[in-house]
């Protein structure tokens, strides 16, 4: 049986959609078999963020009607990789038991389901949550986000999950060392989290961005690439996102930038 992994935050815009399409696609670059379901039921944007919404013909709530099967309703993505959509009009009508019942099934064919899960900590984010055996707790450099990831983790530590990692993304290596932005360490000592992993602010992402477009040797690449081996029972190596950025001459470029 596979493995559910839900993508949570505490405050949207952090790149939580974005972070689980790279994450299902670097680990099918592994050869796993992979879908990604979209948990935020009524404000979906996964099959948005992945080009994939005009290929969309039935979706979750059209499983729960009986309109066709599970496998009717995946999208194909790139090898290994399958996502399983929702639309607007489907919120109300799938409830938490048949999520489960829905995530059940695709363990049985899927070595890892990955949820996309709503921001904040409404019905819908219990509904994701229900469904996952263990969660990925998103966030940026920034104080708010911080702030609400803590909130989100105390919620996430009422439920009987095997494990909770953190993901930091768009971490910018140059504040960091002009101590202007806080560290991906301090930051997970703030949240008591294991650190799964950076993601650096690169100007090859946005929203909208996959990590099949972005350039392959890019270091955002390979950061998603690091975490993808640890969630896969590799050795767990973060990305040093300060790496280019040390050094005399880097020091004395960004003072001259300021």
């Amino acid at each position: 049986m596979g493995k559910s992994i839900v993508v949570t935050s505490g405050k949207g815009g952090v790149g939580k959609t974005t972070v689980t399409a790279n994450l299902g696609i670097a680990l099918a670059w592994r050869g796993r078999k992979v879908v990604l379901v979209e948990g935020d039921i009524g404000l979906n944007n996964l099959d948005v963020c992945m080009h994939i919404e005009d290929k969309v013909l039935y979706d979750i709530g059209d499983v729960v009607k009986n309109k066709c099967t599970i496998n009717q309703s995946l999208v194909p993505f790139c090898d290994n990789l399958f996502v399983l959509p929702a639309t607007s009009m489907t919120s109300t009508l799938v409830s938490t038991l048949q999520f489960i019942e829905i995530v059940d099934k695709l363990k049985d064919a899927f070595e890892y389901v990955i949820i996309d899960c709503p921001a904040g900590i409404e019905d819908s984010f219990h509904r994701a949550i229900k469904g996952a055996d263990e969660a990925i707790l998103v966030t940026t450099p920034h104080i708010a986000s911080i702030r609400d990831a803590y909130k989100v983790s105390r919620v996430l530590s009422s439920y009987r999950l095997e494990k909770q990692g953190l993901i930091v993304n768009r971490m910018q290596g140059a504040n960091v060392l002009d101590r202007t932005m806080l560290s991906a360490k301090e930051i997970t000592n703030a949240l008591q989290l294991e650190l799964y992993g950076v993601i650096p602010e690169g100007n090859d992402v946005n929203l909208f961005s996959v990590i099949t477009e972005l350039k392959p040797n890019s270091p955002v690449t390979f950061s998603y690439n690091l975490i993808a081996e640890y969630l896969d029972g590799g050795a767990k190596k973060i990305y040093d996102y300060t790496a280019e950025y040390k050094g005399l001459f880097n020091k004395l470029l960004r003072k001259l930038r300021q």
